[in-house]
């Protein structure tokens, strides 16, 4: 006889796999931080807070660096750990390439509000893309999406059916639910759903691609981002950094991890 424990844990478990548990996967997907920010008045020289509200009424406070003379805005969706305050290194640089940026601050991560969720940094992007376009008077065809990571998500999400000047992807990921078995969730892969599904969405993306993968990330592992850029249909470019872990991009391999982006964007 099963005991009514296993019973009532695999009833537990049948629930969850019906619903997708978006709770459970979101628990295990974002690691936001709001205590370690950058006060207003303390913002380097050229560094904006810009403060977009979602159509699910979340405001969200970003970092907007403009670029003046420049027509192109680069927006910029980061990891899944910290906020974005601790990314203004990487949204200067890429500032210095001459071109404007929104560093994207998801909801409930730095100054913005709420909680995040998968459903949640989708809305976010959408916001923020329409103030890109609607209030500061950007076109799709000089817009660049950079997505990071759990980021990649949110631009691929975001470029599905629009003309953009063009997508980077930063270490991708294919799917919530290979990512749970590569970070070793066992059980909890089962409940990822079709979450985060870069995979299939990457098929949607109609504008110029370049994806950068280190091949000792085992964060998210490089199969991840070659299976992205192979199901990709359009122009596209593949960086393969060797030696490169998930986090040491920059650091470690700057020139590498720079250049490309540098060439795409111009």
């Amino acid at each position: 006889m099963i005991k009514l424990s296993k019973i009532f844990s695999i009833l537990i478990f049948l629930t969850f796999t019906i619903t997708g548990c978006k709770p459970i996967v979101n628990h295990f997907a974002f690691h936001p931080n709001k205590a370690n920010v950058i006060a207003t008045e303390n913002l380097p020289a050229h560094v904006e807070e810009m403060t977009v509200t979602t159509e699910d009424q979340i405001k969200i406070t970003s970092l907007y660096l403009p670029s003046t003379g420049s027509q192109k805005m680069l927006i910029y969706f980061q990891g899944n750990a910290g906020n974005i305050y601790h990314r203004l290194s990487d949204l200067q640089q890429l500032q210095s390439f001459g071109i404007n940026v929104i560093g994207v601050s998801y909801r409930g991560y730095g100054k913005s509000e709420g909680n995040p969720s998968e459903a949640g940094i989708y809305l976010d992007g959408k916001a923020i893309y329409q103030h890109a376009v609607e209030q500061l008077g950007f076109t799709a065809d000089n817009i660049i999406i950079l997505g990071r990571s759990i980021g990649s998500t949110a631009a691929v999400d975001l470029a599905q059916g629009k003309n953009l000047r063009g997508v980077i992807l930063v270490t991708p990921l294919s799917n919530g639910k290979e990512q749970a078995t590569a970070s070793g969730l066992g059980m909890i892969s089962s409940l990822a759903g079709d979450s985060f599904d870069n995979l299939t969405k990457i098929e949607n993306l109609k504008s110029p691609l370049l994806v950068i993968h280190g091949t000792e990330d085992y964060v998210v592992p490089f199969t991840m981002g070659k299976a992205i850029y192979e199901r990709a249909n359009v122009k596209k470019a593949f960086i393969k950094i060797d030696g490169a872990g998930h986090n040491n991009l920059q650091s470690a391999y700057p020139d590498k991890y720079w250049q490309p982006i540098y060439e795409f964007v111009k």
